[in-house]
């Protein structure tokens, strides 16, 4: 019992730093691990070795692909990809189905954009659709922020999922398939609430400030807006597809080449140059510029995920994870687990990004006694930690505000429509990861 007493308050000083006492994740995550490794009865030499390892370790597996999606996101945002994609998509449906235009959008653009940025990006359309259409604020805000919000936590390269599918060693390309199985129904539901329940508060776009519209009014054509992300999900698909033990592509070249191709470092570096090429005429200060806001942006989540690796990486050097593990395998929750961590830390501190990092780092130890060290069962484990991570976006979550902001919901509303949404999406997230088990484990 002891050692429990000691992960959750340890669990608790993580959430009062970032909420209360206003650390950084970063710095809460460090002395979260200090804390564990002094805890766990490890000399000071030994706790500065384990942290200096984790770190260094989850960086060499994920810091240049989270970087490189970053890059992407900015450049779609400053190109007018993003708004390209949802354009196109908007003209396919018909202005009648601009609900299911929006989350379509919003589960595409939110695969390397963050999703508050996606929907500050895609809020001018909101309101261009709803004076066209008299559709309320309310109905495209959500499934707007639904779409966005299923990707971001299921789908790499996202850096939540990325980091978390380093963490506990998953496949990245058995992640990324199944997370886009798993974003269909959890978006569905997002989309259903909005029009079932949201359409009941009547807002519109006189109802908002003007928005400060921006100068750049290009955009490329949507193919060539998709392709930068397109183009990575199907390299990295297809290496995992041809490793996979019935070999379906043989061991030639065609098959090398793809081994070498789908390597998420090279698809999203080829994926960052295929963005430079979505629109014609930019030129070189113009690109560097992007990469530089892409790298700014970058740099607080990949030393957040490294610090969560050191996290992790102390709880491993401790056997805290073996001891606790094996007193829960008896539980017999299996994936509900990481759910249920992640679903308490993101609730409490608000980052979905955050709850993603530190619950992959406290249940990666726990794997092999819950019995999850299957190639699915370590994606599926991402996945429940990224369903739990999306339960519930609430006043302590930025991306909250930014929904109700921009869409002019006050915060009543937003809790009866964001908020709630959120929370049937995660239950549904988990639902379909379970169902998932059953056939794949």
């Amino acid at each position: 019992m002891s050692t429990v007493f000691i992960l959750l308050a340890v669990m608790v000083f993580i959430v009062l730093g970032t909420t209360r006492w206003g650390l950084h994740p970063f710095l809460s995550l460090l002395l979260a691990g200090l804390i564990m490794g002094f805890a766990g009865g490890l000399e000071g030499s030994a706790i500065l070795a384990s942290l200096g390892q984790g770190f260094g370790k989850t960086l060499q597996s994920i810091g240049i692909v989270i970087a490189c999606g970053a890059i992407i996101g900015t450049v779609l945002e400053r190109n007018g990809g993003a708004r390209a994609i949802s354009g196109a998509l908007l003209r396919l449906v018909g202005q009648g189905r601009s609900p299911l235009a929006m989350s379509i959008t919003g589960m595409v653009v939110s695969i390397p954009v963050f999703c508050d940025s996606g929907f500050v990006i895609l809020s001018t359309l909101n309101r261009a659709i709803s004076r066209r259409t008299g559709i309320s604020m309310a109905v495209l805000a959500v499934a707007l922020s639904t779409g966005l919000y299923a990707t971001h936590v299921f789908v790499p390269p996202t850096p939540g999922p990325l980091a978390a599918a380093a963490a506990v060693g998953a496949d990245l390309g058995l992640v990324l398939m199944l997370g886009l199985v798993v974003a269909v129904p959890v978006t569905g539901v997002g989309l259903a609430w909005a029009l079932l329940y949201a359409r009941r508060f009547d807002i519109s776009p006189a109802d908002l400030p003007p928005l400060e519209e921006s100068a750049e009014t290009a955009e490329p054509p949507p193919w060539r807006a998709l392709l930068p992300i397109l183009l990575p999900i199907g390299l990295i698909a297809l290496r995992s597809v041809a490793e996979y033990p019935t070999r379906p592509f043989g061991d030639g070249s065609f098959s090398a080449a793809l081994g070498f191709l789908g390597q998420p470092v090279i698809a999203l570096l080829l994926g960052v140059f295929t963005a430079f090429a979505a629109r014609a005429g930019t030129v070189a200060a113009e690109r560097f510029e992007w990469v530089s806001a892409g790298l700014k942006n970058a740099g607080a989540i990949i030393l957040i995920t490294g610090a969560g690796g050191a996290f992790g990486n102390i709880l491993r050097s401790t056997g805290i994870g073996e001891t606790i593990g094996a007193a829960m395998v008896s539980w017999e929750i299996g994936l509900v687990l990481p759910f249920l961590l992640a679903l308490l830390l993101k609730t409490a501190q608000g980052s979905s990004t955050v709850a993603i990092i530190t619950t992959a780092a406290m249940v990666a130890p726990l794997l092999d006694p819950l019995g999850l060290t299957a190639p699915a069962a370590r994606a599926l484990v991402v996945l429940a930690v990224g369903a739990g991570a999306m339960t519930v976006s609430h006043v302590n979550d930025s991306y909250f505000w930014v929904v109700a902001q921009f869409s002019g919901m006050d915060t009543v509303t937003a809790l009866k429509c964001h908020t709630a949404a959120t929370l049937l999406q995660g239950m549904v997230g988990i639902s379909t990861i379970m169902i998932l088990s059953f056939a794949l484990i």
